[in-house]
């Protein structure tokens, strides 16, 4: 089959290599979507996966054309979105319910071979499968939205409260989409970038900017989530949160990135710092939201590229250019 390859550390490439076969209680997807985002940025710049090459991917929906000897659950035929978390089911975080901070983690994309490909295994229980009114290649977008799911499950959004969102790629947007939907009283949202506030306007966001210096909230706003990972917007960031409020970092940054604190602020203040790490609990809620129209695939996927395509799509989305970029193979 075709797949991507991240080769080594700032080289990617696509060729040929072996067809996947299906362990006793795996399914063979036929990818018919794949998603890019900031994590396979880290993974080309050497980060997060622990051996090179890999096949990354870890956005992605399709067809199953195979199941193994122990699938009883899904057909041959039924499409399915794919969690490409995978955790050892061992560690204290694990027996804990909290997966996605597992002492083993590993994921499809990640550090095991993923969707950027013809074809992609995964475990039966990580499949989910689609309503008939969904298009598979759509379907691509609800592993991105499941992690914003989880991060609101961190937030824990009060009604009425107004939020600040930094960021307005695919991930910002859906954090503006979520906090339309769990009562906030106002989204406001920034980014450098004038094509993408266009598009977090037409979504209905509150305000819109470049900076929050351009708005009148000098008491700072209830919730700040930075969607960006970007070291300046961070601690910028940091500085907006209400008396009572929370940050949310959300956005995935360089391990080398740090930020000053006021620790006496967040005392006097009580201020809440906290962090959404990947899916929990959330990629089957996502898949039902997504099934309900939360989010508009024809204004969050902006490129649709063949996978011989893939380096193209990757420079495209460091650039910043457009929205949610896939490949179809």
């Amino acid at each position: 089959m075709r797949a991507a390859i991240v080769e080594a550390v700032g080289k990617v490439s696509v060729t040929t290599v072996p067809d996947p076969t299906p362990g006793p209680r795996d399914v063979v997807v036929a990818v018919a979507a794949c998603g890019i985002c900031g994590t396979d940025l880290h993974i080309l710049q050497g980060e997060f996966a622990p051996t090179l090459p890999i096949v990354p991917g870890h956005e992605f929906a399709g067809e199953i054309v195979e199941i193994g000897s122990e699938v009883t659950e899904l057909s041959v035929g039924d499409k399915v979105a794919v969690d490409p978390s995978l955790y050892c089911n061992e560690c204290r975080y694990c027996r804990s319910g909290r997966g996605n901070l597992c002492d083993r983690w590993n994921a499809i994309g990640v550090s095991k071979p993923g969707g950027a490909a013809e074809f992609a295994v995964a475990p039966v229980a990580n499949c989910v499968k689609l309503p008939e009114h969904i298009d598979v290649k759509d379907a691509a977008l609800i592993e991105p939205l499941s992690c914003a799911v989880r991060g609101y499950d961190v937030l824990r959004s009060t009604l009425g409260a107004d939020v600040l969102i930094y960021g307005s790629g695919t991930m910002g947007l859906m954090m503006l989409e979520l906090a339309k939907r769990t009562g906030a009283a106002g989204v406001d949202v920034l980014d450098i970038n004038p094509e993408r506030l266009a598009t977090a306007n037409k979504l209905g966001c509150s305000r819109s900017g470049a900076s929050a210096e351009e708005f009148d909230r000098p008491g700072g706003w209830d919730v700040v989530i930075d969607a960006t990972g970007n070291a300046g917007a961070i601690q910028d960031g940091l500085g907006r949160v209400a008396k009572g409020g929370t940050f949310l970092q959300f956005g995935v940054a360089d391990y080398a990135t740090t930020a000053v604190i006021e620790p006496y602020r967040i005392y006097n203040q009580e201020i809440t710092i906290t962090g959404s790490m990947a899916v929990l609990h959330s990629y089957e809620r996502a898949a039902a939201l997504f099934a309900t129209g939360v989010l508009d695939p024809a204004v969050f996927i902006s490129d649709r590229l063949p996978l011989e395509q893939y380096p193209q799509a990757i420079e495209r989305f460091k650039a910043g250019q457009g929205r949610k970029i896939v490949v179809q193979p």
